[in-house]
């Protein structure tokens, strides 16, 4: 739907859908919805069973509440990227939007709380998240070696355990790409000692504990290069997970695409897209047993459920809607 929030119509069109609705959900600047007159306070004497979501970069209060934020700033700021990349270089982004989706989740998961909460008392609530809190959680590792105050760690271990804790735990080139190896216990490690064929390391006292062999990182990264380099990712693969070593290949977009895990998940649907054809779309991560995992159609446009949801809802028959088109009021669909 598009609505001008600034029209006086406009604003009552959305508190007469507001009374009849479950969950409202805002991504809009601090303040914004205040400003014009739509806020909590006001909305909950409408309807006082409404979940009212608020999505923002650094909340609702605090010295930080009016900068702008996108995925970018927050990671910059939540120490997401000064812990992504190697130590001898600058910070990296991650590469996916990570805030934004950590921010998202979040959101959602309070609001599906706040609903409960409204089916024992009847009353809704205001569920508020800020993409920095969200995004700080994800940094227990590299917050708890600070808070533990262990200055010998350094801020970025590339592709190394955050608080440099285990070995192996790395990335490592093989024929055809890189593999991900970690070894989480002394079981694993036994495992993989036999497969790189150095199984005199087991009575090594220096490789004994995880913490001696944390020490001997580099030691053990180049072991298992030299094992990995010479294979390719399937065929590491292959041997690891017969013995029972955790590991994981890198993949490339194309390959994620091809998976045959996500392809037999049925992970993939293909859709016709108004604009861009067939394409193909992920279906929900999140699977309600009992029920099709499917896409009903592809995302609408923008505008493009606004007549109908004013029709099915409010009841607006086609003068007051080219009324309201008129004005200004709704817009049509963007093509």
């Amino acid at each position: 739907m598009v609505l001008d929030l600034k029209h006086a119509d406009g604003k009552a069109i959305f508190l007469s859908l507001a009374k009849k609705a479950d969950v409202l959900v805002e991504n809009f600047a601090a303040g914004v919805m205040n400003r014009l007159g739509l806020g909590w306070e006001v909305l909950r004497k409408e309807n006082p069973r409404l979940v009212y979501g608020s999505g923002t970069g650094f909340g609702l209060s605090g010295p930080y509440r009016d900068l702008p934020a996108m995925d970018l700033t927050i990671q910059a700021m939540s120490g997401i990227m000064n812990a992504t990349g190697f130590p001898d270089r600058p910070p990296v982004k991650a590469g996916p939007a990570v805030c934004d989706f950590l921010g998202g989740v979040h959101l959602f998961a309070g609001i599906l709380g706040a609903l409960v909460q409204r089916e024992r008392t009847g009353q809704g609530q205001f569920v508020e998240v800020a993409m920095l809190d969200a995004a700080i959680i994800a940094l227990a590792s590299a917050l708890g070696v600070f808070m533990d105050g262990d200055t010998s760690v350094p801020a970025r271990t590339g592709n190394r355990h955050p608080a440099l804790a285990m070995a192996p735990y790395n990335v490592y080139e093989t024929r055809d790409g890189h593999i991900a190896i970690f070894t989480a216990s002394d079981r694993h490690w036994e495992s993989i000692t036999k497969v790189l064929g150095r199984e005199d390391l087991l009575m090594h006292p220096d490789y004994a504990t995880t913490p001696g062999r944390a020490a001997k990182v580099e030691e053990i990264d180049a072991m298992v290069t030299a094992w990995t380099r010479d294979r390719s990712k399937n065929e590491v693969m292959a041997i690891l997970t017969e013995a029972h070593v955790p590991c994981a290949p890198v993949h490339t977009a194309a390959e994620v695409v091809a998976d045959p895990h996500l392809n037999a998940r049925g992970v993939w649907q293909e859709i016709d897209h108004p604009r861009r054809g067939k394409t193909k779309v992920p279906i929900s991560p999140i699977r309600l047993h009992g029920a099709d995992p499917a896409v009903v159609r592809p995302a609408p446009l923008l505008g493009q459920d606004t007549d109908r949801v004013l029709a099915d809802i409010l009841g607006l028959g086609k003068d007051d809607l080219a009324a309201l088109h008129a004005a200004g009021v709704i817009e049509p669909v963007k093509t």
